[in-house]
């Protein structure tokens, strides 16, 4: 009778500690592949579940969940005088610019170039230019439109064409090709470099170089290489947009050009003293 009371009480007690063990583990919350967790039974987080398939609300043209579109067409405006200067042998003055301008957006721009000469009250050299600019490349522009010359001397018309941009080791190089209705065609050769000594103190080396197909007398110009324009400058930039600087430039003509050059009383060979300003805003 005693082991029959004994062994009814231990399955009782069996009983009762499975069923506490039992509601304990109810009120544990789910892990491992049960509950979306991480395989092989390893405790953890649950995974993400997937996203929802998008409705088609969120696929009408009228839904901007990512606010206003970008604005890739603004129109944006630069003005560059690279050269406003005095040159001075001594007894003789004279007065340089060389500047241009663009508007419009990152793919079509109107450009504007200008640049001349005035010596003794007159103006010399002078040529505008008004040019249409798309980019080609992702360091060059192609440009093309009208080139005037407009100074002292008779005007002319040109049609241009030509590119402008920056070539290895960030040369601003811009070959130009002139072309007219009278057959006449020419070309200018123009590049520069900025050599920073520091991030203000900037020496600039600089060419152009002129070529005619024909002799215009009345202009003063001949065939082939006429004139050479170079110089080294080095400025300062109080800032960004103002820099004055002193420097050296040499003026050379050549075959036809030279001998009009002479007729004139010009000199051929003009080395000259600098001083002026690069400004842009």
């Amino acid at each position: 009778m005693n082991g029959l009371a004994r062994l009814l009480g231990a399955a009782g007690l069996i009983l009762y500690v499975g069923a506490a063990a039992r509601a304990k583990a109810d009120s544990i919350p789910a892990t491992g592949l049960a509950a979306g967790g991480p395989v092989y039974g390893q405790p953890g987080p649950a995974l993400p579940m997937p996203p929802a398939a998008p409705s088609p609300k969120d696929l009408s043209p009228e839904a901007a969940p990512y606010g206003p579109p970008v604005m890739d067409d603004m129109i944006l405006g630069h003005v560059l005088f690279d050269q406003m200067e005095g040159r001075t042998n001594g007894p003789d003055n004279e007065l340089r610019w060389d500047g241009e301008g663009w508007v419009g957006t990152d793919m079509n721009r109107l450009w504007l170039k200008s640049e001349g000469f005035v010596a003794h009250g007159l103006a010399t050299d002078g040529d505008q230019e008004a040019l249409y600019d798309r980019p080609i490349t992702t360091y060059f522009d192609a440009q093309a439109g009208v080139r005037y010359d407009l100074d002292s001397n008779p005007g002319r018309v040109w049609g241009a064409i030509g590119i402008e941009g920056l070539a290895p080791y960030f040369f601003q190089f811009a070959p130009t090709f002139y072309f007219s209705d009278r057959g006449y065609f020419a070309g200018r050769i123009a590049g520069s470099y900025d050599l920073l000594i520091t991030n203000r103190l900037i020496l600039q080396p600089q060419v152009e170089m002129n070529f005619y197909s024909k002799s215009q007398a009345d202009r003063g110009v001949g065939s082939g290489l006429s004139e050479i324009d170079t110089g080294l400058r080095l400025r300062y930039e109080i800032t960004r947009k103002f820099a004055p600087y002193i420097g050296f430039a040499y003026t050379g003509t050549y075959g036809e050009t030279a001998s009009f050059t002479r007729q004139e009383g010009g000199n051929v060979n003009d080395p000259r003293f600098v001083f002026g300003a690069r400004i842009w805003y």
